[in-house]
């Protein structure tokens, strides 16, 4: 399994940006997909999901500003944040929502995560 993450920047908050996630080495279509952060310091929390068949779910603290989506054929779901805020600003990871993928050790596998970065 791969999963590679893009689109974090420097933005300005009120601002927006759209996160892309391409993973590789599974049959995406049939599994759920996430976005996670991690703001310096603190755990890795799930922000959005979207199931297999397109439902969405979101933390509260993102609802109405992100949107989770994912496209099949490309091996891809992303992540569009509008109206950015300051607390927004951590490293952003894709994965399974609440388990993530893992080699045939057992080892979770996460990409490297992008970083977004929202200043006043």
């Amino acid at each position: 399994v791969q999963l590679v993450e893009s689109g974090g920047r420097l933005v300005q908050a009120g601002g927006s940006l759209r996160l892309s996630c391409v993973v590789s080495g599974v049959m995406f279509s049939t599994n759920d997909m996430g976005w996670y952060r991690q703001a310096p310091g603190k755990e890795r929390d799930l922000v959005a999901s979207i199931s297999s068949s397109g439902t969405t779910n979101y933390v509260d603290s993102v609802k109405g500003r992100f949107t989770i989506s994912r496209d099949n054929a490309k091996n891809a779901v992303f992540l569009q944040m509008n109206d950015l805020k300051i607390e927004d600003t951590a490293v952003y990871y894709c994965n399974r929502p609440w388990v993530a993928f893992r080699t045939v050790g057992g080892t979770p596998v996460w990409g490297e995560g992008t970083l977004v970065t929202v200043s006043s």
